[in-house]
């Protein structure tokens, strides 16, 4: 592949992300790359692309897509159940693969799929996730600041990411939203997999999870709207992680304390609080009883730049080339799910759980969900029934 000069990219899913992938291929955002094919189950969606788009095919299966010749490359972003069997579906036919988020609902799915992108690696085959987050300098400074030492030994995080708020009537515009049996969750598989993945990327994964989901706390929904969750990690530090689509002011505040100061993400922006001497020698040194470390207040400077979803598609298609690596490598999806598995099941149990988490408990427990879900209409029972028995042959038991 190094020797091809231009990829050809297939799009599965022309809904609000595949379509403003479609336009950014359309505005030439992507240097040695078309899109020449793009498949969606619904007439008008591919209508829409055989307007805006030149030349490109259009197919109604995605099978018909990939057995077709047209694309050397594809990006997955239909709905979360159908991603794993998606991406082994095309590493079968030596494509390459680039992922919306999340990787896939439940674990066992997702190993499935990287196991066969294992084996695809191989021959050559390009196995990508779309954490276009990673590519915000701002988040990028937190994890050199965490990882390089800076902020010294990681005692605290604290991310409140409540600024996701969602209507009634966003929840009512498609009848797989906020559904067990459509989306396979809410908050956390919906909004948060860029949070649940940079928290992670930069403070490691935890070793055990105690959760609280509170499903159709805030809407007339059957998954969760609202997440408190206390993580703590190998080496002693703790974290907090709270995600809400109910706050309607919401705050998305992320700060990370270390033994040499905190460091903080808040309103577009990081700030230091940077010790003056690291908390254990003053603590070794200090005479006064309530005197705290003093420390200086720094706005950390970066270089603003934030590519977004065409800096993870160049990243892809150079790649693929043979120059460059990915901004996330597909298999890193896992520890997402993983988190939002351990998530939930705590929930579930109201106990802590620890990580790995226990794959088949979690399966079973969410096929009792999807079952016992009372859904929106018959259309969602039958949609229901058929999930239920996709997610049984997409890991062949």
């Amino acid at each position: 592949m190094a020797d091809k000069q231009i990829v050809r990219f297939g799009i599965v899913g022309l809904g609000n992300m595949g379509s403003n992938h479609a336009r950014t291929f359309m505005a030439g955002g992507i240097r040695d790359a078309a899109l020449t094919a793009v498949c969606d189950l619904r007439g008008e969606r591919l209508g829409w692309a055989r307007e805006n788009v030149p030349d490109v095919r259009t197919f109604e299966r995605a099978s018909d897509m990939f057995a077709s010749g047209a694309i050397d490359a594809v990006i997955l972003a239909a709905p979360h159940y159908s991603h794993p069997p998606l991406a082994i579906e095309a590493f079968a036919h030596k494509i390459h693969v680039m992922c919306e988020k999340p990787a896939g609902v439940y674990g066992k799915q997702v190993a499935e799929m990287n196991r066969a992108a294992a084996a695809a690696r191989k021959d050559g085959i390009v196995f990508g996730l779309m954490f276009n987050q990673r590519t915000n300098s701002l988040f990028k400074k937190m994890r050199e600041m965490a990882q390089g030492g800076e902020l010294g030994r990681l005692r605290r995080n604290n991310w409140l990411a409540a600024n996701w708020y969602r209507s009634q009537l966003y929840y009512d515009s498609g009848e797989w939203r906020a559904t067990w049996a459509g989306e396979g969750g809410g908050v956390l598989l919906n909004q948060s997999p860029h949070n649940l993945d940079l928290w992670q990327w930069i403070c490691g994964m935890p070793k055990r999870i105690m959760a609280f989901c509170h499903e159709g706390k805030w809407h007339d929904i059957e998954v969760e709207d609202d997440v408190t969750a206390y993580a703590e990690y190998e080496d002693g530090s703790t974290g907090v992680f709270v995600a809400s689509t109910g706050d309607p002011a919401g705050d998305n505040r992320f700060a990370i304390t270390g033994d040499r100061g905190k460091l903080v993400f808040e309103d577009g922006g990081l700030t230091f609080c940077k010790l003056r001497v690291p908390e254990p020698e003053f603590n070794r040194t200090n005479t006064q009883p309530f005197k705290s470390p003093p420390f200086d207040r720094i706005a950390v400077e970066t270089d603003g730049s934030d590519p977004e979803h065409a800096g993870v598609l160049q990243a892809f298609t150079d790649c693929i080339l043979g120059r460059g690596e990915l901004v996330a490598r597909g298999e890193e999806g896992a520890n997402g799910v993983m988190i939002s598995n351990a998530m939930h099941l705590s929930s579930w149990l109201g106990r802590p759980v620890e990580l790995p988490v226990d794959e088949d408990l979690y399966y079973d427990m969410l096929q009792k969900k999807v079952r016992a879900a009372r859904g929106k209409t018959g259309v969602r029972k039958r949609v229901r029934e058929a999930v239920v028995e996709d997610m049984r042959d997409s890991f062949n038991v």
